[in-house]
């Protein structure tokens, strides 16, 4: 199996592009990793912005992906329910497990209507390249959990 993540647009932040480079070198000592990073629009009108960013981000999916959109209003899980969630899909799943961080102003209906799964990672909310850490961070420490390595105590 293999772990795609991808978000529009490219993480402006230098601190925040460096952690998620240090957390896609980490996932990438237990699955293979592909970060896609697609073009924004550069929409200022939210009304046109989240469909072109739907579609941009359906293009780069296929067919057979298992996609877990993230969104605000998605199920959440613990740590532990997400490494049990990889532990799962790597057993019985040799589809792509692709990971969908949309743009500022949030994912497309289309989009959350093709995820197999919506995940919220907090009540909170986070800049979409905040999100990006977090979402690698936390499939490191899954990894970390299945592995026994000490980075998930």
């Amino acid at each position: 199996m293999k772990v795609r993540v991808i978000w529009i647009g490219k993480t402006r932040d230098p601190n925040l592009a460096k952690l998620a480079q240090d957390y896609s070198t980490r996932i990438g000592r237990f699955l293979p990793v592909d970060v896609a990073e697609l073009k924004d629009p550069k929409i200022a009108d939210d009304a046109r912005r989240i469909p072109e960013e739907g579609k941009r981000i359906l293009a780069a999916l296929d067919k057979t992906d298992h996609v877990i959109a993230l969104d605000a209003g998605g199920r959440m899980w613990s740590s532990k329910e997400l490494a049990a969630f990889l532990a799962q899909r790597l057993r019985h799943g040799p589809r792509q497990l692709t990971f969908v961080i949309g743009g500022p102003a949030g994912l497309s209906s289309e989009v959350k209507t093709r995820a197999d799964a919506v995940w919220s990672l907090s009540p909170l909310t986070f800049t979409h390249e905040m999100c990006r850490v977090l979402v690698l961070e936390q499939l490191y420490r899954a990894l970390a959990i299945l592995h026994g390595h000490p980075y998930s105590k």
